[in-house]
């Protein structure tokens, strides 16, 4: 088993962080930032790791904001060496510690901040950041997000994508970007078909994140860039949607072609058992048979209605497959449901149904106890 992420931010990491510094600015006090930095590390966390390092930049560059950015800037190594991150592994995150001290300091020296972030997220990446000055100023910030959105350098595109998603993993929520969601998909427009892959998947991202707050806006968005016909729009789009699609969204499912009134029957079905013991699993299986002639594209999914603490259900749809059901010539499908204990989802006894799903539109199969 690998080292955890966390051991990324290590005291040989501080050391050379001083010595990067040190090497720009040679009375930067190297050791006394190295004793602070590295001070508790094995009880901390990633983020928490990278945190206790900005702080201790925060107090050993100068005070003076300007010349403290001065300096970290002057001791910043080589640009990403391609259009991709994958492959780089942990050691972009060797800056985190950089656009932490410039989302903490930096509001009051506004266009230096961005400034620093422009030239931190071409080694790293400034989406966390970035949040902080559009939280602040969304106006001034997102002025320039659109133009790093033309920029030259694929990683500094990307920005304002990733930096602007709704929900974006490790950072603050900032309420602005929820209720102004057409402000973001200006910039997406502007960036939908980039050339990089790097920037597309972000587009994509964003716009999954967009359609958990907004899902009908989502859905027209995607509508109206297929309706283009650029390339790649079909592949992003896909990506974009696909959170609702699991969902089983009919709006969704239908800008992907799979989504008209389905004329099929169930037949068939069966559950493995109608009592199951937590730590054990259901099977199901059933037919689809087409009620009309013609051949139809659907998509096949199930929803499993889980009893929650208080005894209601809630749905959670699951993936089976899309296919193209030609006429009344059976096709078979078959599932399992598992009840193995799960850091992401408790079971509780109590009354369970499942039903198919077929281009969102939901045919019963059956109920069973799920039992201590």
């Amino acid at each position: 088993m690998g080292e955890p992420l966390k051991t990324f931010f290590s005291p040989e990491l501080v050391r050379r962080m001083a010595a990067d510094i040190e090497r720009v600015a040679p009375a930067f006090p190297a050791r006394a930032f190295a004793r602070r930095a590295s001070r508790g590390l094995d009880g901390l966390e990633l983020l928490e790791r990278a945190r206790q390092i900005a702080d201790a930049l925060g107090e050993h560059l100068p005070a003076a904001y300007p010349e403290a950015i001065e300096v970290l800037l002057r001791s910043l190594g080589p640009e990403h060496a391609t259009d991709e991150l994958i492959g780089a592994g942990m050691a972009p995150f060797y800056y985190l510690p950089h656009t932490l001290l410039v989302a903490e300091r930096g509001l009051e020296h506004f266009d230096l901040s961005l400034d620093a972030q422009y030239a931190l997220t071409k080694r790293f990446s400034a989406e966390g950041s970035i949040r902080t000055f559009i939280a602040a100023d969304p106006e001034r910030t997102f002025a320039r997000l659109h133009v790093w959105a033309t920029d030259d350098d694929a990683h500094v595109r990307r920005l304002p994508s990733e930096g602007t998603r709704l929900r974006l993993p490790w950072a603050r929520r900032v309420p602005w970007l929820d209720a102004n969601p057409r402000r973001v998909l200006e910039l997406l427009e502007r960036l939908k078909d980039d050339p990089a892959p790097l920037v597309r998947r972000s587009v994509a991202n964003n716009l999954n994140d967009l359609s958990k707050v907004h899902p009908e806006l989502a859905v027209e968005t995607c509508r109206a860039w297929l309706g283009a016909r650029s390339a790649g729009t079909e592949a992003l789009v896909r990506h974009a949607l696909r959170s609702l699609v699991k969902k089983g969204h009919r709006g969704a499912l239908q800008v992907l072609g799979v989504g008209a009134h389905p004329f099929v029957a169930v037949q068939g079905g069966r559950l493995s058992t109608r009592s199951v013991r937590l730590g054990g699993e259901l099977g199901f299986s059933f037919e689809l048979v087409g009620t009309k002639a013609r051949p139809q594209r659907l998509a096949v999914d199930y929803a499993v209605h889980f009893v929650k603490a208080n005894g209601t259900t809630r749905a959670k749809v699951f993936k089976l497959k899309q296919v193209t059901l030609h006429g009344a010539t059976p096709m078979r499908f078959e599932g399992k449901v598992s009840f193995v204990p799960m850091t992401t989802r408790r079971h509780y006894p109590g009354r369970h149904r499942i039903e198919i799903l077929v281009n969102g539109f939901a045919f019963p199969l059956g109920e069973f106890e799920l039992r201590r």
